[in-house]
């Protein structure tokens, strides 16, 4: 897949619509559509790049230091007692860490994902950037 066809640069040069909760020169980090609990949040760096091994050392550290970052804010503001952590790259050819609130064991499966529109996106988005 090339950058021109990846859904993912497409959402961060803004052609598709999402409910963004964090950008920086690197960083994209937006509210999953379809989350297996709400809150679910998607970080991907700017850059494309299809396989998570095949980011630099530092491009690797500086991804996981920002999932920690917002792992934090999420886990503060929606009182979840954790935040769990996807890493499997299939769904999109483009490296992304899924942020998924939990409170308890078996709740971190994708099996378990429910739509939401995007007025509660929105609602969930304030609160977590508010």
């Amino acid at each position: 897949m090339t950058k021109t066809d990846c859904i993912f640069c497409k959402i961060i040069d803004g052609e598709i619509p999402v409910v963004k909760i964090f950008e920086d020169k690197k960083y994209f980090a937006f509210l999953d559509m379809n989350p297996i609990n709400p809150g679910h949040t998607l970080l991907i760096p700017k850059k494309h790049t299809d396989y998570l091994f095949d980011l630099s050392d530092d491009e690797y550290s500086e991804l996981m230091l920002k999932a920690k970052h917002l792992a934090k804010i999420l886990k503060n503001k929606l009182k979840s007692k954790k935040i769990g952590l996807i890493v499997e790259g299939f769904g999109v050819s483009h490296v992304h860490i899924h942020l998924v609130p939990i409170n308890s064991m078996g709740e971190l499966n994708q099996k378990r994902t429910k739509p939401m529109n995007k007025e509660e996106l929105n609602r969930l988005a304030e609160k977590i950037t508010g």
